[in-house]
């Protein structure tokens, strides 16, 4: 004799993590111990719902890590970098952001990440590869991952004139450029540029202005900055950008 088949409960659904542990070991710079985690909601305006990537240090705290210096395993010879002479023009508030997914991190609130377990977590979504910190501090094959199982993503480094800096970022990343100069140079090694300018700066030739300026357009939307597609000029911003230098354009 033949039974209907019983219908089995389902297992029950844990919370969705916030986001993934996708490294935690030396950091490319200068091998102190550092941390990559990707969160996986935000309400950034400018870049939009994307998956956000933040490169910490793994044994201090984004505000200790940068009173000490000691951030320069994470965001490398950045100019940008706060607590040095030049006061630093980087516009990421580290009190807040930064700090909280540290302490996340620190309670053991974010999973690993398992290749083939966690992939749909990326799947049909754009990742911003270092809301905090600068990608190349990561083993590139990391950065590779989440842009090969994701929708499409953005990047930016420092660290493209460095002895240790892995080439092969500059087709995820574009170039961090801080005057017309260094643009060109970076321009000429293949790379594509993000130039940060003074207000009512001129546009460089084969350039142009980020659109979230211009147009008003989300990094979601956009997706030029992927290290690839086209060199891009913005106008320096955030509470710090008196302490911004540079040169303009020449006529």
């Amino acid at each position: 004799m033949q039974y209907l088949t019983a219908h089995k409960k389902k297992p029950a659904q844990g919370k969705a993590p916030g986001g993934f542990v996708m490294y935690d070991g030396p950091s490319a710079i200068d091998g102190a111990p550092i941390v990559v985690i990707a969160t996986l909601k935000s309400s950034n305006r400018k870049t939009g719902d994307m998956v956000q990537t933040w490169i910490l240090r793994a044994d201090l705290s984004p505000l200790d890590a940068s009173k000490q210096r000691a951030d320069v395993s994470i965001c490398g010879n950045c100019p940008h970098r706060q607590n040095q002479p030049t006061g630093g023009a980087c516009y990421v508030n580290i009190g807040q952001a930064p700090a909280q997914v540290y302490r996340t991190y620190k309670k053991g609130n974010y999973p690993a990440f398992i290749s083939g377990q966690h992939d749909s977590f990326f799947m049909g979504r754009k990742v911003r590869l270092g809301a905090y910190g600068d990608p190349a501090a990561m083993p590139y094959e990391i950065a590779e991952r989440m842009t090969n199982i994701s929708l499409g993503h953005t990047g930016y480094t420092h660290q493209a004139a460095r002895k240790f800096f892995d080439k092969r970022f500059l087709t995820l990343c574009q170039v961090s450029a801080d005057t017309p100069k260094q643009a060109i140079k970076f321009q000429k090694m293949g790379a594509k540029t993000f130039r940060v300018a003074l207000e009512g700066d001129a546009l460089m030739t084969g350039e142009i202005e980020c659109l979230s300026d211009s147009q008003g357009i989300s990094c979601l939307d956009c997706g030029l900055c992927n290290g690839i597609k086209q060199n891009i000029a913005i106008t320096v911003h955030g509470s710090r950008l008196s302490n911004f230098k540079s040169v303009r354009v020449a006529a």
